[in-house]
């Protein structure tokens, strides 16, 4: 993904900074917990797609 996208976008859920991981094609939101996907360069950032971290 383009720098200038991450560092736009946001969590859809507390509206917080997503970080970046780039190897697993994710974007984390740390507050919330969840991974959403990369897929074809577009994040996807519904809670229905989000993977739960593990605590």
């Amino acid at each position: 993904m383009k720098k200038k996208l991450i560092s736009i976008v946001v969590c859809p859920l507390c509206k917080g900074p997503l970080q970046n991981h780039s190897r697993q094609k994710e974007l984390v939101c740390e507050k919330d917990g969840l991974a959403f996907p990369v897929r074809n360069g577009i994040p996807v950032l519904l809670r229905s797609d989000a993977r739960q971290l593990k605590e």
